[in-house]
């Protein structure tokens, strides 16, 4: 490989919330151990970026910027290259984080007491982003299909047909779950919101991240009326492990609503914009990193079939799901017959592995495990020996 995937820089007490809940548990620099949790790499940031960031710092003042032409030019043409969507620069907004747009996008787009939906298990922040806003929670649950998710339509249509239902926040590709929906899901889930008046937030910041044999659809893509409906949200934080810089680039294609969208937030802040070096890391990112992205895919899928084979063989009660996006591993245990609350105490104290516990989910998260798979595939080698270790007085 071109790039350095194998040193790990390790965040004690810089923050780094992963890592702050190791020191809590105990662990130090001498287990060499990292955590397997939060949604951010454990990878060397790609040179090219880092090379970028300290042009910036030698040669520019760290004053006020706003996106310049180049910058919009080059992540439409990302869209383009990447993903087939010829997307305008006039349609780009700026925001901090996609969970600061699609809270947002709720307080715009719905009134108190109107209902949101949501295909759980999901992303929990977006269930914050209902519920702190004194929205309804319109739950439509995914239905577990072998190693899979499917979505009941049926049971969407029925919510989404409801009068007070406004808005639905799509993750695409889905977290947990690590679904790339298809052409034809997408489609239908486009037809039925159009038809009953239900507007489309599509967090798609995993988009980038796609397992071989697989095809993220920007749903913003499908059809100039399904455009018409939809904000799609964006951002190189995943892809390139770039969330502390607070750069996202939100779509909204259809004019009335990306005005709604825009003045809004003038009333809360009228000089909308990112972080200077946010702009100029993402500009970098996208001119320059292909290749990098393509190797950390590589180094994903080679941790997914390490975790998946040996939970084949050495505990098969544990279903692990198919990873077509994301790199995040969305793990069944409730085949141990073990509490959750004592699979976490157990992964914590005994086999010092630290994963997103499934509950945060939601209900039907409950028993299962997240597990980062970001990382050197030797830490996950090591993780999955402490499991067999720490495990075998627990399983027959």
């Amino acid at each position: 490989m071109k790039y350095n995937f194998e040193t790990v820089h390790k965040r004690f007490h810089t923050g780094s919330k992963k890592w702050d809940e190791l020191s809590a548990n105990g662990v130090g620099e001498k287990e060499d151990i990292i955590p397997f949790s939060v949604a951010d790499m454990e990878f060397v940031t790609a040179p090219e970026i880092v090379d970028a960031i300290k042009d910036e710092l030698d040669h520019s003042i760290m004053g006020y910027a706003n996106p310049t032409k180049e910058y919009l030019d080059t992540v439409c043409r990302w869209m383009k290259e990447h993903h087939g969507w010829d997307a305008k620069p006039e349609w780009i907004l700026p925001a901090h984080g996609i969970i600061d747009a699609f809270f947002d996008a709720v307080k715009i787009y719905t009134k108190e007491g109107e209902g949101v939906m949501l295909m759980t298990p999901v992303y929990y922040p977006m269930y914050h982003a209902v519920n702190y806003n004194n929205r309804v929670l319109v739950d439509c649950a995914l239905v577990e299909k072998g190693n899979s998710y499917q979505i009941d339509f049926e049971d969407f249509e029925r919510k989404a047909s409801d009068e007070n239902t406004k808005m639905l926040i799509l993750c695409s590709p889905h977290n947990p779950c690590g679904r790339v929906w298809t052409r034809e899901e997408l489609e239908k889930i486009g037809e039925i919101c159009l038809k009953h008046h239900v507007l489309v937030v599509s967090d798609e910041i995993h988009f980038d991240l796609i397992m071989p044999g697989h095809k993220h659809i920007v749903f913003a893509s499908l059809s100039e009326e399904i455009a018409d409906n939809c904000i799609v949200c964006t951002a190189p934080s995943k892809t390139f492990n770039l969330a502390g810089l607070q750069t996202s680039n939100i779509f909204i294609p259809n004019p009335d609503l990306r005005d709604k969208f825009f003045q809004a937030l003038k009333r809360c802040n009228p000089n909308l914009k990112c972080n200077i070096l946010g702009y100029r890391a993402c500009e970098a990112a996208y001119k320059h990193c292909g290749q990098w992205l393509e190797e950390a895919i590589s180094v994903i899928d080679t941790n997914r079939k390490l975790v998946t084979d040996f939970m084949a063989k050495e505990f098969p009660q544990i279903k692990v799901k198919e990873l077509e996006a994301t790199y995040l591993l969305w793990m069944d245990w409730r085949g141990l017959g073990i509490d959750s609350k004592e699979l976490e105490r157990i992964n914590h104290e005994e086999a010092r592995l630290f994963f997103d516990e499934g509950y945060v989910f939601g209900a039907q998260g409950d028993g299962f495990e997240r597990w980062n798979l970001a990382c050197p595939t030797r830490y996950v080698e090591e993780a999955l020996e402490r499991m067999k270790n720490a495990y075998k007085k627990y399983v027959k």
